[in-house]
């Protein structure tokens, strides 16, 4: 094994195609690292805690899109966030050293505090200045070595890694310094060109049927230049090409033909629906073994007794090297 990674997703709504380049990578990823894959639903409450969202159903969504996928619960711990209480015993230590300077530089914070302001929420909160340090709690109780994530987030990797340094100065050398390991994450639109969002109502999911994808791919939006299927065709502004590229590996011959006006949209969409069901339908097999009653809940109670041992180990020296 290369060494230990942590990584997690917050249960606020169902995945969809634009998250499955993420989950695929954990996927490849745990066949090389002790891997630990959590439900992050303490993180789902900085945001949405007036929400009143249905953790039940939700978690429960989210670890059989991961199990379809193919998160294997033999190689990796998957697990809720709130089943493992040292995640949070570690947040609440962190938060006794860590400057509120540190928090307020993390780039998303004055940025989703603006957007979702917008929306109405109040995010002046204890729980939404520190989730970056709960992250890093995340993180640092695994004494993960190793963190896959999107551009995005490496200002948050980098605070762990300033939180770990702080600690072992303070207390001794009890944590390493983790790595990010940046994923390429392609972003797709929606199917309407905007960002792919369930509250959009513009995404494909990762359940969807042989229907549902035929309906989704005729809905993407096209050339709008483009009048007559023998009209050339620009692919650098068509929505359907965006998806080509990912998931049809003739790309480029289908984009050649497309600027040649040999292939109308309707083909086009064809072809790219055919691609999509390959690609999903693995998924609905797998998921249909997972479905079956008590299969999930003893993933995520494995999951749990896994990630416990690790982190129970991890708190007795935090403990020790802090006095408590």
């Amino acid at each position: 094994m290369k060494g230990r990674i942590f990584s997690g997703m917050r249960p606020t709504g169902a995945l969809h195609i634009g998250h499955l380049s993420v989950i695929q990578n954990w996927v490849t990823l745990q066949e090389d690292y002790e891997s630990y894959f959590s439900i992050v639903d303490l993180h789902a409450l900085t945001t949405g805690y007036e929400d009143r969202l249905d953790f039940s159903s939700l978690r429960r969504e989210i670890a059989l899109d991961w199990l379809s996928v193919g998160i294997d619960p033999q190689k990796s711990a998957i697990f809720l966030q709130s089943a493992v209480k040292e995640h949070a015993e570690l947040h609440l230590l962190f938060s006794m050293f860590t400057p509120l300077s540190w928090l307020e530089r993390v780039p998303t914070y004055k940025d989703q505090i603006q957007q979702l302001s917008q929306q109405g929420k109040d995010l002046g909160t204890y729980g939404f200045l520190g989730y970056p340090l709960l992250m890093a709690a995340d993180i640092l109780v695994y004494k993960a070595n190793v963190v896959p994530v999107g551009e995005d987030q490496i200002p948050h990797v980098e605070l762990c890694r300033e939180i770990a340094r702080r600690f072992n100065h303070l207390y001794g050398t009890v944590f390493p310094e983790p790595k990010d390991l940046v994923g390429k994450v392609p972003l797709l639109p929606g199917v309407d060109g905007r960002k792919m969002s369930k509250s959009y109502h513009n995404a494909i999911s990762l359940t969807a049927s042989s229907e549902e994808i035929k309906t989704r791919v005729q809905q993407m939006v096209t050339d709008p230049a483009r009048l007559r299927k023998d009209d050339p065709g620009h692919p650098e502004v068509c929505v359907v090409d965006k998806f080509h590229k990912i998931y049809t590996p003739e790309v480029a011959e289908v984009e050649e033909k497309c600027r040649a006006g040999k292939v109308g949209c309707v083909a086009c969409k064809r072809h790219l629906a055919e691609n999509l069901e390959k690609l999903i339908s693995p998924f609905r097999e797998r998921r249909a073994y997972w479905e079956e009653p008590g299969r999930v809940e003893k993933v995520l109670e494995e999951g749990a007794q896994r990630a416990r041992v690790t982190t129970s180990e991890t708190m007795k020296e935090v403990r020790c090297v802090m006095g408590l």
